[in-house]
This record gives structure tokens, sequence and C-alpha cells, in this order.
């Protein structure tokens, strides 16, 4: 499984600089010069693939609360602008939450299976949505194989054994159909 780090938002400047927007909380570790990525460019219309292709960092600095990259190969604002929408990615297996008990990845997360603190089978988590006001679990129920929205917060979601399941402590109402 793929994370994404960042996604080129639009070019800067005219020497090829890119502006990305940080979908990573460690963007000092991973945006280092010397650093080679993976790229995912955006699927052209008609196309049944994307494409990938590697970069390497040459720059990267803060400028505007933006983070600012430059690429090897990338040095002028066309070739900048043709990397518009590219997604930087790492491989999942790279990545751990640490030590913090609160702090998960989607990954981490995903395919756990969802139990209530009564021991009921609930189903597996098949993705976190993530709002402005909390995230949410997206659970495929074990029943019957619908959707069900949690909120991911700590009253309702009090324990998560790292690996091994979600447990929840579901309001009335929340699972039903």
């Amino acid at each position: 499984m793929d994370l994404v780090i960042g996604r080129v938002a639009k070019p800067h400047g005219i020497r090829g600089e890119l502006i990305v927007d940080v979908r990573t909380d460690d963007p000092e570790l991973r945006f280092v010069p010397g650093t080679s990525l993976r790229g995912q460019l955006p699927r052209a219309k008609g196309a049944k693939r994307t494409e990938e292709r590697r970069f390497t960092i040459t720059a990267a600095r803060n400028h505007s609360g933006r983070l600012l990259v430059s690429l090897e190969g990338v040095d002028d604002r066309t070739a900048a602008d043709d990397l518009r929408g590219l997604l930087f990615l790492i491989d999942a297996a790279d990545v751990d939450s640490g030590d913090d008990p609160d702090a998960f990845y989607d990954h981490e997360l995903i395919g756990l299976p969802v139990r209530t603190i009564a021991g009921d089978d609930v189903g597996v988590v098949r993705d976190v949505i993530h709002l402005p006001g909390s995230d949410l679990l997206v659970v495929t129920a074990a029943d019957d194989g619908r959707e069900i929205l949690v909120p991911f917060v700590s009253e309702i979601v009090p324990t998560i054994t790292r690996g091994d399941s979600v447990l929840i402590d579901p309001p009335d109402g929340l699972l039903e159909a």
C-alpha cells in the first residue's frame, strides 16, 4: 500500500520550483535534498494506468507557509507545470506511528476487525475519512455488508489494539440499519 506524502499544487517562479501540498507529519524527513521519491502523475484522459517515475530532490525550503521543492531535471516553469497534480508516494511498510498510543496511520487501521466492548462483531475497517471536525472510520458491517460510519473519537473508540482489533462503545442507533 502506498502513502501520499505530498502533492504538487503548481509551479513557483521560472526556475522549476514546485509548490507542494504536504501530506505528512514529517516533511523535514521526507523532503530532504538527495532523497529519491516515487512520483505518480495524474492519469491522462483515456489512459488505463497512471505513470510512475522516480524523482530526486535537489532543494526544499519553506516560503510563506508553503513547501517549495526543486527536482533534478526540472529546470524551468514549463517542466514544473507538467508535474501539476503529481503525488509523491512512499511505501506504507516503511512507516509506523511510533510509541504514541493515540496516533495511527490509516494503513494501520484498515483491515482491522471491529467489535463492541460487549464482544459483538461489527465488521472490518475499510477506510478512514478525514474531515475538519473529526475523522470517521468506514466499517463494512459483518452481517450485511452495509457501510457504517463510526466517529473516530475516544468516547466511541476507546481501544485499539495495534494489529489486532478496534473496540467501540457505540451510542444508541449508531449500528442500526
